[in-house]
């Protein structure tokens, strides 16, 4: 049976989970911890409309959908497609999205074990989206894609800036591997944290106190409005991600004369850390890059994580040993000449970051020899 849930409480917890393939943002206590702290809900313009497919009284394949009423939160930007919507008198929202709330992350959109599953999980999320004006998957990963292609969904290219660790022993030898000028740079930055008194703790899972996370808020609050922004998240969320996911969560915290100062936080697993948000009191000279790159970093190597994905955008991450890695996204329009029209902008585009990709490689850290 194929239904349509909006209450996620509806599908089992470890039936969800065993289609997670371990990663932390599809857990059924991520997407939990969005919907009932209230930050994605209907009220905030994320309508749950998850698929499930049950055979035999189990869950055998679930996709993560949302009605959205607009497109904040996505980090794939389609405001000017909803723009040419409105202009020429048609609706665009309500539109169909298969993402993860506020979370630019590559994971799996069609959770299931086998393909035919995923194909019918698919072929009915388009069929729904007759409904609306479109469906949009955001950050698949690379064989989804090649689904999503095969179903008639037209593909986008993003860009991200991700760091690897091939088994660094300490942050010494990492930067032996970048060219004098980006090594120069860093120790800097670094000396410049060190002499402003900044200290540094990593707090994992239970080490994060309530105090803790209610300072973290405070700073993630702050960062946004100062970018005159509305924060998508609130202190709830974060406690209840801290409770529920203890093993996937680190908080780097710096203080300043026993008080702190600035946090980030982050989301990992034995292979993968992702960094998420941060925020400070005040602003400081190359704190930024401590607090989220080099403390965390560290903490990659320190644990054996191979992967850093450092999030969306930043070029500046080029510098500090982050290369461009491509992202993919899917879409599918109802209306024939707009979906013919921006296609045909996405074949544009994605020449265009073809060239990008080549030029941030060009300017790759760890090229030039000493």
């Amino acid at each position: 049976m194929l239904r349509v849930v909006e209450n996620l409480a509806e599908i089992p917890s470890a039936q969800w989970n065993a289609l997670a393939a371990g990663h932390p943002f599809l857990r059924h206590e991520m997407f939990a911890a969005l919907h009932e702290t209230r930050c994605a809900c209907e009220e905030t313009g994320w309508l749950p409309q998850f698929l499930a497919l049950s055979r035999n009284g189990q869950v055998d394949g679930v996709m993560p959908l949302y009605l959205k009423s607009h497109s904040y939160g996505e980090y794939v930007f389609d405001w000017a497609w909803a723009d040419a919507y409105d202009r020429h008198g048609l609706a665009y929202y309500p539109k169909l999205l298969s993402a993860v709330p506020f979370s630019p992350v590559t994971g799996p959109r069609l959770l299931a074990r086998d393909e035919a599953t995923r194909a019918l999980l698919l072929a009915t999320a388009l069929e729904l989206a007759r409904q609306t004006s479109s469906l949009h998957v955001l950050f698949p990963p690379e064989p989804e894609v090649r689904t999503m292609e095969a179903a008639g969904m037209m593909l986008r290219r993003g860009v991200q800036f991700h760091w690897q660790n091939p088994g660094y022993r300490d942050f010494e030898e990492f930067l032996a591997t970048l060219n004098h000028a980006k090594r120069k740079k860093i120790r800097q930055e670094r000396r410049k944290a060190r002499e402003a008194g900044m200290n540094f703790r990593k707090l994992v899972g239970s080490e994060i106190s309530h105090d803790d996370w209610v300072f973290f808020a405070r700073c993630y609050n702050r960062t946004y409005r100062a970018h005159y922004s509305t924060p998508y998240l609130n202190l709830a969320f974060f406690e209840r991600l801290g409770a529920t996911l203890p093993e996937n969560v680190l908080l780097v915290v710096a203080e300043r004369d026993g008080m702190p100062f600035a946090s980030a936080l982050n989301v990992f697993t034995d292979d993968v850390l992702y960094g998420r948000y941060w925020g400070a009191l005040g602003f400081l000279p190359a704190l930024h890059f401590e607090v989220c790159y080099y403390q965390t970093m560290e903490f990659c190597i320190e644990r054996g994580i191979g992967l850093f994905e450092g999030g969306a955008q930043g070029e500046h991450k080029l510098s500090r040993g982050f290369l461009p890695v491509e992202t993919w996204s899917a879409h599918w329009l109802r209306h024939p000449r707009f979906a013919n029209a921006i296609s045909e902008f996405l074949a544009r585009e994605a020449r265009g970051i073809e060239h990008y990709i080549d030029e941030l490689n060009d300017r790759s850290p760890f090229k030039n020899q000493d």
